[in-house]
């Protein structure tokens, strides 16, 4: 009998694994560039993995979903935790910053593997409104997840506990899970309803989907980039990053529970158009302000990318619906990619920022700063080409409505 209580409470724990290997990894970024005497390129490769990682198994895990089940699929998921979690503390037996990049690689499969087997689990266990609400409580726990991470990060080391002991607190959700799906029948996959994949690819060769493929590029660029960078860009302004972070996926968390009224009243183009606006004043008050003023930018950061990624899916479930769950995960698999890509992109921008501003004479805490704010003064370009191509899609719609 399928005990549906224990497999959610379950997928909870997954979730929050993920949430916490995403903060606190963030948080101790600078920690492991001074123990490793790594630059901020190669911090940001260790950082891609976990988002090359997450959608290769994610997609891969959509595609056999139906075929092998959510239970083998968890089972991995566990394996890839455990082992990159223990890697992670360990690196030297692969040499240090290879061992890094092997073992954020781990992770991010075992994420992915989260995802791919708990979505469409929780919609095979449920009916209905109740499915709505049970997916959406149970995406709560990744902003959730993300605030607890931030704020266990800022006490362990604001207390000097070394890198290595805030890296176990990542096993301790991926044990319970482990033991909460230990022993149950899982819900067997739901294939009524489920099209051809032949049919998937082609809807997503359409010109809608592949305008928001390449918006989702973007909007999830725009969404980690600042978030995975918070600790080593904003160390030295007057703010605590762990508290920014917590600040950030705290409201995000809230926004998301309380995102149903918003999504009516202006329509999932509407949302994304505002929240292109949001993001981009957010990311511009983090590169000019310090202080107090930071936890401002905060606030209008999370209030822009808060709906960025559950609207995007959620355009593509109901504007182009026979792209089918094939077509969601590639969206959130373009979305991991492209954070990807971009994590040595951003590093590489750190250190040119850091020689500039050296040039200039700055020095210490001065320099960091000012090379910090730099990079995120670029990624501002983010969210402005988003709000041309958003306005474009609320045309675009509104052109659609009416014919």
């Amino acid at each position: 009998m399928v005990n549906d209580k224990r497999l959610f409470l379950g997928s909870c724990f997954a979730l929050i694994t993920t949430a916490f290997s995403f903060s606190i990894r963030a948080g101790i970024l600078p920690q492991l560039g001074a123990e490793f005497n790594l630059t901020a390129e190669q911090l940001g490769f260790i950082n891609s993995m976990w988002f090359f990682g997450f959608p290769i198994a994610m997609i891969v895990g959509g595609l056999v979903y139906h075929t092998v089940g959510p239970k083998k699929i968890m089972l991995i998921a566990f394996a890839s935790h455990a082992v990159g979690i223990f890697l992670t503390i360990y690196p030297q037996t692969l040499g240090g910053y290879t061992g890094l990049l092997v073992s954020t690689f781990l992770i991010g499969i075992g994420n992915g593997c989260t995802e791919a087997a708990c979505n469409p689990m929780i919609a095979d266990t449920y009916q209905g409104a109740k499915m709505s609400k049970m997916l959406n409580r149970f995406h709560m726990w990744f902003p959730g997840g993300i605030v607890i991470g931030s704020l266990v990060s800022k006490f362990m080391t604001d207390a000097n506990m070394g890198w290595q002991a805030q890296i176990w607190v990542i096993l301790i959700p991926t044990i319970i899970y482990a033991y909460l799906f230990w022993g149950q029948e899982f819900p067997k996959p739901k294939v009524e309803g489920v099209t051809s994949i032949g049919e998937n690819i082609k809807a997503m060769f359409t010109p809608l989907f592949l305008f928001m493929f390449a918006c989702m590029a973007i909007t999830a660029i725009t969404e980690f980039g600042p978030q995975q960078w918070t600790g080593l860009i904003m160390s030295k302004s007057g703010a605590s990053p762990m508290l920014i972070l917590a600040l950030v996926t705290g409201l995000m968390a809230v926004i998301r529970f309380f995102a149903g009224p918003i999504v009516e009243k202006f329509d999932q183009t509407g949302v994304l158009l505002g929240s292109a606006v949001f993001a981009a004043i957010g990311i511009y008050l983090f590169s000019t302000q310090t202080g107090s003023m930071a936890y401002v930018a905060a606030i209008f950061f999370a209030l822009g990318v808060a709906l960025f990624w559950p609207n995007m899916v959620g355009f593509i479930a109901e504007k182009v619906p026979l792209s089918g769950a094939l077509g969601m995960s590639v969206i959130g698999g373009i979305g991991m990619f492209s954070t990807a890509i971009f994590q040595p992109i951003i590093g590489q921008w750190i250190d040119s920022n850091n020689a500039a501003k050296a040039a200039e004479g700055l020095t210490g805490d001065a320099l960091e700063l000012a090379a910090g704010q730099a990079t995120l003064g670029t990624m501002v370009t983010f969210p402005v080409i988003l709000i041309g191509a958003f306005l474009v899609l609320f045309f675009w719609q509104k052109k659609s409505k009416t014919a």
